[in-house]
């Protein structure tokens, strides 16, 4: 009981002192950041505050310039290639240019991640068909991605991050390019994902975003970081 108890107190990520930056810059300096699993936390701060440059560390393709960040309670300093591999296996991110396989169909794109795990095609079709029902794109499944519109794209992309069912979700604005409606159902999706446990880092400038769900709130201003806590409503 005692070692259950210490896992789920221990953090999914924990950044202490940490800096992060480009050509010898730091972007970010003197983070100290502990984010529970089963967290749903926005990521704020006005456009070049930084928030792409955390979330690239936080799904490891940038290392820290300076401090330790421990992701799944590895210090990713310590790591290897092949140990930073299986940490992004548990992890899923919606980028803010949606890195899609144009060349491949809606269906081939969100089906990927589970067929580089081996994922059975039952499984898959099964997978894939309920999430493009809950997205709106069940009459494009066989559409190329190069011929989807950027709204598309972006459900495609959430689609992608979250059929592999992560531990942990990062998303770069991710109602960035969707009218209100499929916003609002995007967000319900993460929330649900949430609910089950899932860890969701959002970053987003969209402010009545922030002030519908009352979640956790990292700010970054003037090249550092402040974690709000959601309020506690009567």
């Amino acid at each position: 009981m005692t070692d259950n108890t210490t896992n789920i107190l221990q953090p999914i990520i924990d950044m202490q002192n940490v800096s992060v930056g480009y050509d010898g810059e730091d972007v970010l300096s003197n983070i100290h950041l502990s984010l529970m699993p089963g967290s749903f936390s926005f990521v704020t701060g006005k456009s070049g505050a930084g928030k792409t440059t955390l979330l690239s560390m936080l799904y490891l393709t940038k290392r820290p310039s300076k401090g330790v960040l421990n992701v799944f309670g590895n210090n990713i300093n310590f790591s290897n290639r092949n140990s930073l591999a299986l940490m992004r296996q548990k992890m899923g991110v919606v980028f803010q240019d949606f890195r899609l396989l144009d060349h491949l169909t809606v269906y081939d794109n969100i089906a990927l991640p589970l067929r580089v795990r081996g994922m059975n095609e039952k499984e898959i079709n099964k997978r894939v068909t309920e999430l493009l029902k809950w997205i709106e794109l069940h009459k494009s499944v066989y559409k190329q991605c190069s011929t989807l519109s950027g709204g598309e794209k972006q459900r495609v992309a959430i689609a992608r991050a979250v059929i592999n069912r992560p531990d942990i979700l990062f998303a770069d604005e991710p109602t960035g390019s969707v009218d209100s409606e499929i916003a609002e159902k995007l967000m319900r999706l993460l929330v649900e994902l949430n609910k089950v446990g899932t860890t969701i880092v959002l970053a987003t400038h969209n402010e009545q975003l922030t002030s519908t769900y009352n979640y956790q709130r990292i700010d970054l201003s003037n090249g550092t970081a402040k974690l709000y806590p959601a309020l506690q409503r009567v």
